[in-house]
């Protein structure tokens, strides 16, 4: 097996990024359930020929439809590794739990964060997102949520974002029982970002009715566009207002790390909480995903229980702080040692210079598609994720939609290239996001290629 995937790794660019099932191959999944034993040659032999073929294609350096990392080998060695302990880290007195705790501080260390602070590790940013905000949620109430619910709150609380924020902020709203009209979605400027102005009309106005504005959630590095919300503006309005600021940074907080591009996310430094993914800029295999709070101790007030059979002991394994103290999980595996692994082998150095050479050749197809007269370039772009259209003049939107559509969804099934597609400020777009380090500058010209081939065969 380990074999198999190194070769595979090796050969990737022999083959496509995407293929489509054969029916065939997909009614062998079909099948009851085994009762028998079977050799495992041949189940590996299985897997071979009919799941690997058919990945989603993110690790392939022409995938760029969903902002994801691209994987690496130490980390998938060390999910190895880490699967055969069975480490449980929910609690213990171990090497593993030492591990999760400073690959949280080396988070911490490289987004600025004060050594006050604490870090827990998560599945990956929907989840860092909902520990930043219900730590949010219970400190902004005003009456001890843990015990009462949320019915008793004295004012129904009210949380802001741009209307760009990702979807997970409204399962976040359902989770924490507040709803979806708990947020307030404040129209985005031109550039996609939050505008302050209209943030603190929509703040004044929601105080004028009797609700409690509690949260704003700027965004660093929108999924649609990779649009940076101005962080020290809102830092300001929120230190201003008396409210607790998270900031989404699954897409762009681990800019910080890179060398030439760090001063697009200055401020983020000052957010309450911040939600951050590690299987994206870091590259590690999913999943893996951290939540970062200022206050360590309102962190832990959050999510602590004493149950009566997790209780510290002085000595043995039950000596050391329950990790699960700091998140909704109690049991989970050990995540932080790809990580950890990760960061020793490479430093943080090459995993921000990896950051900027992927925002160089956002960059670059930029200037390509902008010297073509008939690619329309959809919003700035501001880090890694460009979007465009193919657009030869004289469509309406509706047909300009389809024929896009239609390029987008022929790259994948020839397995040429994979690009996303989505709406921003109504137009329809497709995009690319660049989170990819195997990716080359001859990636892109072939993507610049195949998209205006197509779009000139089907106009």
């Amino acid at each position: 097996m380990v074999d198999d995937a190194i070769d595979d790794l090796r050969d990737i660019r022999d083959r496509p990024v995407w293929q489509a099932m054969p029916d065939p191959v997909r009614a062998a999944f079909g099948t009851p359930v085994p009762h028998e034993p079977q050799p495992l040659d041949n189940i590996c032999a299985e897997v071979k020929a009919n799941i690997r073929p058919y990945r989603m294609g993110n690790v392939h350096p022409r995938f760029w439809m969903w902002y994801m990392g691209s994987s690496n080998l130490t980390g998938a060695l060390a999910d190895f590794l880490a699967a055969m302990d069975g480490s449980n880290l929910g609690a213990g007195s171990t090497g593993a739990s030492l591990v999760d705790r400073q690959t949280t501080d080396w988070i911490r260390e490289m987004m600025g964060f004060p050594a006050t602070a604490s870090g827990t590790l998560v599945n990956g940013g929907s989840m860092a997102n909902i520990v930043g905000l219900m730590a949010a949620r219970n400190h902004m109430a005003g009456v001890d949520l843990r015990q009462t619910g949320v019915a008793p709150m004295p004012q129904p609380l009210r949380f802001y974002a741009s209307d760009q924020v990702h979807a997970c902020h409204d399962k976040a709203m359902n989770l924490l029982g507040l709803g979806r009209q708990s947020l307030t979605r404040a129209p985005s400027d031109a550039a996609f970002r939050l505008d302050p102005a209209k943030l603190l009309a929509a703040i004044q106005a929601d105080r004028a009715r009797g609700l409690r504005p509690a949260c704003v959630i700027a965004t660093a590095g929108t999924t649609n566009t990779g649009s940076i919300d101005p962080l020290p503006e809102i830092a300001d309005l929120c230190a201003q207002e008396g409210l607790w600021l998270h900031v989404d940074g699954c897409v762009g907080a681990l800019v910080a790390i890179a060398p030439q591009n760090r001063h697009l996310v200055a401020g983020i430094d000052r957010a309450d909480s911040l939600a951050l993914d590690l299987h994206k800029g870091l590259h590690a295999p999913f999943d893996v995903g951290c939540a970062l709070l200022r206050d360590r101790r309102q962190h832990r007030q959050t999510f602590a229980e004493d149950a009566e059979y997790l209780q510290k002991t002085a000595r043995g394994i039950a000596s050391a702080e329950l990790l699960s103290d700091y998140n909704l999980d109690t049991s989970r595996g050990f995540r932080a040692l790809k990580v950890w692994m990760m960061l020793k082998e490479h430093g943080v150095a090459k995993f921000g210079r990896l950051i900027d050479q992927a925002i160089t050749q956002a960059r670059y197809l930029d200037s390509v598609f902008a010297a073509d007269p008939q690619i329309e370039r959809m919003a700035p772009t501001v880090v890694d994720i460009l979007c465009f259209r193919f657009n030869p003049g004289g469509l309406a939107e509706d047909a300009l939609r389809a024929l896009n559509v239609e390029i987008m969804v022929q790259m994948q099934e020839t397995g040429i290239a994979a690009v996303s597609d989505t709406t921003i400020h109504g137009r329809h777009s497709l995009r690319v996001a660049i989170c990819n380090h195997r990716t080359t500058l001859a990636d892109l010209d072939a993507l610049r290629a195949e998209v205006l081939r197509i779009g000139n065969i089907l106009r």
